[in-house]
């Protein structure tokens, strides 16, 4: 896997901002309740624009800053867990509005830690040499799927996307390792959509499609014990201590989590970049768009070595280790 390394980074977030004080004028919250428990201050809200759109302006912007030409795109990976519909997949939407007529494209759903599935998925494209150019977009417009009047779901999440060009690499910027994890027992934890016809069938009756549903406690155990896990099996086989990554970018899902992990880990929590008070969990988007600003940032350097690791619904957990 060392011939693969990211070209460029860029995210996108809607315009409207949905403050904790807002969305306690639409149900029994507070700023304090949100904050205190999950770090989050604000999220961005789309007003029409669908998970296709965000992933659009991810695109133009990636291959604006890139200098590539949309037709010199091999592939293109949409990672989302709220996809523009069931099909056509919103990845061969991107494809066709950039008229990136060249590349093949596909949508893959592994929730929060959709991101990091793509960015191995892309990977052994490029070493077997299938695709030389990709992108990879996470996209999430997830004020369609959760409902409004639970405070249990509906402040955390926020709508977002973000992306990376990968390519082959001719220096030392690699990917060094790759860690995925499935839990499929625990899958009820998190779950949104259907499992029943949307139409009348027999002795079935219609039924809505289903909202966000989670078990927190659940959830909060599953990744402040798999996700330091995975590191570390990461980092092994990288051949690297955890002391030597010198940015751990963690899915945004909960600030308490985040610190959990660090201190699971025994590592300083200056290593562990947060910026959820500002955009809650974008899930598949999360990782990229922080990627972004800490590049934008020159937080994140060439040569230094970063972990990206991202966990939810499946449940499952994945993990990169890469020398930017």
């Amino acid at each position: 896997m060392e011939k693969v390394k990211i070209i460029q980074t860029a995210h996108y977030v809607p315009d409207l901002v949905v403050s904790n004080d807002d969305l306690s004028q639409i149900m029994t919250t507070s700023d304090e309740w949100i904050s205190k428990r999950t770090g989050i201050k604000r999220r961005h809200v789309s007003l029409g624009e669908n998970t296709s759109d965000l992933c659009t302006k991810v695109a133009s912007d990636l291959l604006a800053q890139s200098g590539w030409q949309a037709s010199q795109l091999d592939l293109i990976i949409v990672a989302t867990m709220s996809p523009d519909a069931y099909t056509p997949a919103t990845a061969a939407i991107v494809q066709g509005n950039i008229e990136a007529t060249n590349a093949f494209a596909f949508d893959l759903a592994a929730a929060c830690s959709g991101f990091a599935y793509a960015f191995e998925v892309a990977s052994q494209f490029i070493t077997t040499g299938r695709a030389k150019k990709v992108m990879i977009l996470g996209g999430e417009v997830l004020s369609k799927v959760v409902d409004w009047q639970d405070r249990t779901t509906a402040v955390l999440f926020g709508d977002g996307a973000a992306g990376v060009l990968l390519t082959e690499s001719d220096d030392q910027a690699a990917i060094l390792a790759s860690d995925l994890q499935t839990f499929g027992s625990e899958a009820a934890k998190l779950s949104a959509g259907l499992n029943q016809p949307l139409t009348s069938f027999g002795d079935f009756k219609p039924k809505q499609i289903s909202a966000f549903a989670m078990d927190g406690h659940a959830v909060y155990n599953f990744a402040t014990r798999e996700v330091p896990a995975s590191l570390k099996r990461a980092c092994d086989q990288a051949d690297l201590e955890l002391a030597e990554i010198d940015h751990f970018i963690l899915h945004q899902a909960n600030e308490r989590i985040i610190k959990a992990i660090a201190k699971r880990l025994k590592l300083p929590l200056g290593k562990f970049a947060v910026n959820i008070s500002e955009y809650g969990n974008t899930s598949a988007a999360s990782e990229p768009i922080l990627l972004d600003e800490l590049v934008k940032q020159n937080k994140v350097k060439r040569g230094q070595i970063i972990a990206l690791s991202g966990f939810g619904g499946g449940l499952t957990v994945g993990t990169q280790i890469i020398r930017y």
